[in-house]
């Protein structure tokens, strides 16, 4: 493995608003970034028993699925459920109604996708701090 494909595909970004998830998803998805976005939700939700998320797609090129455990992907959506109020995704492709799949019916998480990355933050009434990726 080259240093390259040791840099993590999930990238927080730094808000204004202490109870807002916010991170880019950059390139390929490996299990292991995967398991590290769970454990860093599971950490926010530790701080704040309700978050919203913003995630941001860069340049996607695929999420190894069948390399996540069934039972990480499981517990992942009921943690969602039970902390999530809103979740803004930007960019492609728009998997937010995979992500409803996962979800119970009716979703609990009010999920919106987004074409124009200020109208999802305005969505959410928070703003970047620092520069944009």
């Amino acid at each position: 493995m080259n240093f390259l494909e040791a840099v993590p595909a999930i990238r927080r970004i730094d808000t204004d608003r202490e109870d807002l998830f916010a991170i880019d998803i950059v390139g390929h998805v490996s299990a292991a970034d995967a398991e590290n976005l769970f454990g860093l939700l599971e950490a926010a939700y530790a701080l704040h028993p309700r978050i919203d998320v913003l995630v941001r797609v860069i340049d996607h090129d695929g999420v190894d699925w069948s390399d996540i455990s069934d039972e990480t992907l499981r517990q992942g959506a009921v943690q969602a459920a039970e902390h999530i109020g809103r979740c803004a995704a930007i960019g492609e492709p728009d998997w937010t109604a995979q992500a409803r799949d996962f979800l119970p019916t009716p979703p609990p998480v009010e999920l919106r996708h987004f074409k124009d990355e200020a109208d999802a933050w305005q969505w959410l009434d928070a703003r970047q701090l620092g520069s944009a990726t």
